[in-house]
């Protein structure tokens, strides 16, 4: 199916971006300038969110305003897309929330799944997946097949810090239709299927330590 690639270009995300990227960043301002990234990221991706009409009475007089017609479900990955749910609950306080966690095996950079907290029926439901870094697309492939099994229909929001080509064209053979909104698309996957240039292991740099 379709993969639609948005690449945000904005100072405030660019600024942000250069201080996840340094590798001298503290943890504790890591994690602020990632969900600073995640808002402005989010911001753009639920840009075209279906909404309607409401009159509402203002002080002064009656006028017309608008409403989200569903409220979303937001999909972190974990470890790392828990950077960006913060920000994406501030934004959507009445999303409902699932979870899936992925870790990546370090010999064959294969993902190995270990938690899937979804809801039951996902039709016709707007998803949005918070994994910071598409590198391999693996992890974001499971994660895509677990929603599908779910009942999920229409375009799934992807929401990363940066992406790799490699995991783009991956996610390219997925049956679903997919839309990315990322700060950067990055040069290519090392040896070791990190992002080059990248930022490190976005799970690391948060917490501190790598997932067991």
């Amino acid at each position: 199916m379709a993969v639609a690639l948005h690449v945000v270009d904005h100072p405030l995300i660019a600024d942000s971006l250069t201080r996840v990227r340094d590798k001298d960043t503290p943890n504790a301002l890591f994690r602020q300038e990632l969900e600073r990234i995640g808002t402005l990221l989010m911001a753009e991706a639920t840009r075209g969110l279906p909404t309607h009409a409401v009159r509402v009475q203002t002080p002064l007089t009656e006028t017309l305003g608008r409403q989200l017609d569903n409220q979303p479900v937001v999909v972190p990955v974990l470890r790392a897309g828990l950077g960006f749910l913060s920000a994406a609950q501030d934004l959507l306080p009445n999303a409902d929330v699932g979870f899936i966690g992925v870790a990546r095996d370090e010999n064959t950079h294969l993902p190995k799944p270990y938690v899937n907290k979804l809801p039951e029926n996902l039709a016709g439901r707007q998803i949005i997946v918070l994994d910071p870094m598409v590198a391999t697309g693996g992890s974001l492939v499971h994660t895509i097949d677990l929603l599908l099994e779910r009942g999920a229909t229409g375009t799934i929001i992807v929401v990363c810090v940066l992406a790799a080509p490699e995991g783009v064209e991956l996610l390219r053979q997925s049956s679903a239709d997919i839309a990315i909104y990322t700060a950067s698309l990055d040069e290519r996957l090392t040896e070791t299927a990190f992002i080059w240039p990248g930022l490190g292991d976005a799970g690391d740099r948060q917490f501190g330590s790598p997932a067991s």
